[in-house]
This record gives C-alpha cells, sequence and structure tokens, in this order.
C-alpha cells in the first residue's frame, strides 16, 4: 500500500537533524549556555547581597522652602526620584530605592530640623549605611558654613520598613537570559541559514516533496527546542544556587519561559534579515553585531536604563531587549503576571512584525 508523504514527519526530521547539530555546535554552546552562565556566576557570588544604588525620594510634606532641604536635594551621590509617594514607596520596598527623606522644622535647643530617612529591609544595610553617612556629612558641612556657632541644627532620625530583598542575580539574571535569547536568534539562524544555502542543503530540499514553510518552521524548531533547555538551565541554577526570586513559583518559571519563546521567535526575525543581507559568511558578524552589540550594552543588561544619561534613554526604552528585560523582571521579582507586561509585549510584537516583514523581502533561498 503505497503512502502519502507527510510534511509534518519532513519537518520533525529536520528539527531533529538541526537540533543534533546544534548540540554538537561549539558556538552555540558558548554563546547561549556558557557565556550568560558565566556573567550570571561572577555575580551571584560577588553581588548576592544587593544592588548599590544611591536613589532617594522627598516625601511630599518635606518643607521645600528651606536651604537644608535644597542642598540636600542637590547633593553629589545621590539621585533624587520625582514620583508620587506610593510609587516611592513600592520601589522601597523592593530596594529599588534607598530611602525616601522627609526635611521637616524641628524645634528642641539648637536643633532647626529633623530628617527622617525611611528604608526597607529590601535594600543592603551596607547601602543604608553609607547613605546615613553622606547625609550627616551634609548636615555637618552645611551646619559649619550656615550656623558655625552652633553644635548640630539638623537630626537624622531612622525608620526602617520591611521589604521583599532585591539580590543582584535578581536583576543580572534575566538580562543574562534576555541577551542569550538575541545572541542564539541572530547569530544562531543567521549563520545556519547561510551555511543551508551556501552548502546547497537548501537546493537538496527542493528536490524533496517537503514545502518551503515546513523547511523554516523546522529549522526553527530545533532553535526553539534548544534555546527552552538553556532557558531552563539558566533559571534553574539562578533559582536552586543564587535564590533568584521567583515570585508564584512555579506559575512564574512558566511565565518566564513563555516570554522567553516570545523572545526568541522575535529575535529570530532579525535572524533571517541578517541571512538574507550577508554576501558572503565574513559579513555575519558585522550585520549581527550592528543588531546585537547596542542591545547587549544600552538595553539594561548589566545596569538600569535609569543610570545612562538622559538624552541616551528614549533611545535605550525603543529598544526590543529593554522590553523584553523589563516584563521578566517584573514577571519574577513583582510577581505580575503575562495580562500586566501586554505593554512591553506589544512593543517586542510590533517589533517582531517589523523584523519579518523586512526578512520576507530579503530573505534567499538560493
Amino acid at each position: 500500500m503505497k503512502h502519502s508523504y507527510s510534511q509534518i514527519r519532513a519537518m520533525l526530521a529536520i528539527t531533529k537533524a538541526s537540533f543534533r547539530a546544534l548540540l554538537r555546535s561549539p558556538s552555540a554552546i558558548v554563546f547561549s549556555v556558557l557565556f550568560p552562565l558565566i556573567f550570571i556566576l561572577v555575580f551571584g557570588f560577588i553581588g548576592g547581597g544587593g544592588r548599590m544604588t544611591f536613589k532617594v525620594g522627598f516625601h511630599p510634606d518635606s518643607d521645600t522652602t528651606n536651604l537644608l532641604f535644597k542642598v540636600l536635594h542637590d547633593s553629589v551621590g545621590l539621585v533624587v526620584v520625582n514620583k508620587p509617594l506610593a510609587e516611592m514607596e513600592s520601589e522601597l520596598e523592593r530596594g529599588r530605592i534607598t530611602a525616601i527623606l522627609k526635611v521637616a522644622p524641628y524645634d528642641s535647643g539648637n536643633v532647626k530640623y529633623e530628617i527622617d530617612m525611611k528604608t526597607s529591609g529590601a535594600v543592603n544595610a551596607q547601602n543604608v549605611s553609607i547613605l546615613r553617612s553622606i547625609i550627616s556629612t551634609v548636615i555637618l558641612r552645611f551646619n559649619e558654613i550656615v550656623y558655625p556657632a552652633q553644635p548640630s541644627i539638623a537630626v537624622l532620625k531612622d525608620d526602617k520598613i520591611e521589604g521583599r530583598k532585591y539580590r543582584t542575580i535578581d536583576f543580572i539574571l534575566p538580562g543574562q537570559l534576555g541577551f542569550s535569547l538575541l545572541s542564539a536568534g541572530v547569530f544562531g539562524v543567521a549563520f545556519i541559514f547561510f551555511n543551508l544555502r551556501t552548502s546547497l542543503v537548501l537546493k537538496r530540499f527542493f528536490s524533496t516533496p517537503i514545502r518551503k514553510a515546513y523547511i523554516l518552521i523546522g529549522e526553527a524548531l530545533s532553535r526553539v527546542l534548544f534555546q527552552m533547555l538553556t532557558a531552563v538551565v539558566i533559571l534553574a541554577l539562578g533559582y536552586f544556587a543564587f535564590n533568584f526570586t521567583l515570585v508564584n513559583g512555579w506559575v512564574t518559571f512558566f511565565e518566564m519561559l513563555i516570554l522567553s519563546f516570545l523572545g526568541l521567535v522575535v529575535f529570530m526575525g532579525f535572524g533571517f534579515i541578517v541571512s538574507g543581507l550577508a554576501k558572503n559568511e565574513a559579513a555575519i558578524p558585522p550585520f549581527s553585531n550592528l543588531i546585537t552589540l547596542p542591545q547587549f550594552l544600552l538595553a539594561g543588561t548589566f545596569f538600569p536604563v535609569e543610570n545612562f544619561p538622559k538624552w541616551l534613554q528614549p533611545l535605550c526604552k525603543i529598544l526590543p531587549l529593554t522590553h523584553l528585560n523589563q516584563a521578566m523582571r517584573d514577571v519574577a521579582f513583582e510577581g505580575a503576571h503575562l495580562t500586566d507586561v501586554m505593554p512591553q509585549i506589544g512593543v517586542l510584537l510590533l517589533w517582531g512584525g517589523l523584523a519579518y516583514l523586512i526578512a520576507i523581502r530579503v530573505f534567499k533561498w538560493e
């Protein structure tokens, strides 16, 4: 009995062969697995306690008319966050700002002002200590210049709330996972399809009954399977070795995998563009680096976007990796769900749509 040709079986055969090739590829292992794991290990060991930050907010009830407030507001080393009180308290609970300061009049002998410093258990105790020293130094210098004859014109009072501890790994791991997906999607796809084209493998596929769409899907599936396994390894290492925060447990874990899948599919569109534009194999790294390097540096992989100059931040915030990183951090640490990060997902989908529209125009089979 004659059996009809199965497009699905042919596609799965391509997926299986391509997946085996990925497992045997040193470059795929290095860039997708070892490279991000090295950074996670380094930052996990040296920075498990928290991020070094001196962002502060001023309570809206602060007396903004006095000179001490203005001196503190403009002090070197303090980055003032101007947000509503509820937002500042929420960020304080998560350790994203070091303290909320309230400067108020205080009438007790020579003391004219009280500075209430509200901190959180989520903030590194060393950071709080350094901030306290900075404020004490500001008071001392202000007193020496303005009121040299008085012992002290201000008192510093501590107020601490509980909060979830925000470790370095909670910031670094989503960034490294995102960059692993970006590298795999761009470099992996670009090299694979360029080599398939130049080695005439794609041309040989055309002599079989398999359709072009199934060839693409089969090759793409192998990359997706490989990278999802990589994502599982990265998340598991971060969670079990460095206490990476997965607020809602398994739910958060699976939502992180869904975001990883979405990011990979979007980034693969850029890989198809590179494979279509490259005239030879030597042209692939420069094209790929034009896409990946700016995102590696500017998309919040190692440092918050807010740390960059204000004129550069708008560029940072339009990059697709920025939105993937932010969505992953919100889901992992803040307990957000996929429905809560739809704005970031929407931007990713817009980038993906644009990338695949261009890829269709420039993609070559031969």
